[in-house]
């Protein structure tokens, strides 16, 4: 086996005065167009602004901390201030030179008292789907619906208490039309598949 070496005229060789990265005769690579150089300029400009913008973001925080112990105490109710100034008159010592007297400034903070709300009372109108205790869900007196709710009918039930079985059924219907029932404090109201029930007397 032998060994040969190759001749110089089968590689490129650099023209003169060109030099590459690492010196002379060094290859220079690829030539790029100067739209190609723009274009990678273009792109790295816009990587370096998006850079700064979200450096910029992070830095800045959302306030939540800062804003934390003023919320809390606007939350807490209104507090106005009222400030009361009083300047006195200039006394005279009986020389003649009347000398100002300090001025006082008195500080008053009131609290605004919150309305009484009164707690809502038992509905006079209700759903035509659902079970009420009368005086406590809805108030007691004479209720009247349009109807069904679709095409199955409107059942109501009066009860006596909430355990579903038939010895407490005190009266019951199925409506196709408009109905009325008078319900009694205390009693269970069992309504299905019917329209809102609004109180009429």
């Amino acid at each position: 086996m032998s060994f040969q070496q190759p001749s110089p005229s089968s590689f490129p060789q650099p023209g003169p005065g060109t030099q590459g990265p690492f010196g002379l005769g060094a290859p220079t690579g690829p030539a790029r167009s100067p739209k190609q150089r723009g274009r990678w300029l273009k792109y790295g400009a816009v990587a370096l602004v998006s850079l700064f913008i979200g450096v910029g973001i992070g830095s800045s925080g959302d306030g939540t901390a800062a804003a934390d112990p003023a919320a809390a105490d606007t939350k807490s109710g209104p507090r106005p201030t009222a400030t009361v100034t009083e300047t006195a008159k200039a006394a005279d010592d009986g020389d003649g030179d009347a000398k100002p007297a300090p001025t006082v400034t008195e500080t008053e903070t009131v609290t605004a008292k919150p309305k009484k709300t009164r707690k809502p009372g038992p509905a006079t109108s209700f759903s035509g789907e659902g079970e009420y205790v009368v005086g406590e869900d809805i108030k007691a007196g004479t209720y009247k619906t349009a109807g069904a709710d679709g095409d199955f009918g409107c059942y109501w039930e009066r009860a006596k208490d909430a355990s579903g079985e038939f010895g407490s059924i005190i009266a019951n219907n199925n409506l196709n039309g408009p109905g009325r029932v008078t319900l009694n404090t205390g009693e269970y109201f069992k309504t299905n598949r019917c329209q809102e029930w609004k109180r009429v007397g």
